[in-house]
């Protein structure tokens, strides 16, 4: 469609501190999105994810990939999107820093309240 060829891997550098800081918190943001909006309004998850990651692509320095499915596809595609496939590990592991912190987060802050006798 947009004479590419069909298999290619990315040379877009994407590596540093800044950059793996950067989709750690993309990913942090995500989680707590997903979860949040899940508990405050279940149906509206889809909507609040294609929200989020529209706006991180702008708030983050990495373009928030933000899912390691993600990089690994971007790491084959050789456009601006594109990532290395020598810099997609330290991002997956930003990811997944991301993801446990915005799992430890949302355990605390959207606990059930509990419910006085």
């Amino acid at each position: 469609m947009f004479g590419e060829a069909i298999l290619q891997t990315a040379l877009k550098v994407r590596s540093g501190p800044a950059q793996w800081l950067s989709e750690g918190v993309a990913t942090f943001g995500l989680i707590l999105t997903i979860l949040a909006t899940h508990r405050a309004r279940a149906d509206f998850v889809p909507v609040a994810v294609g929200l989020y990651i529209t706006s991180a692509y702008w708030f983050t320095a990495s373009t928030s990939f933000a899912n390691p499915a993600v990089t690994l596809a971007r790491s084959l595609s050789d456009t601006f999107a594109g990532i290395r496939p020598m810099d997609a590990p330290a991002f997956i592991a930003a990811q997944i820093a991301g993801a446990l912190l915005a799992l430890v987060v949302c355990a605390w802050f959207l606990k059930p309240s509990e419910v006085a006798a």
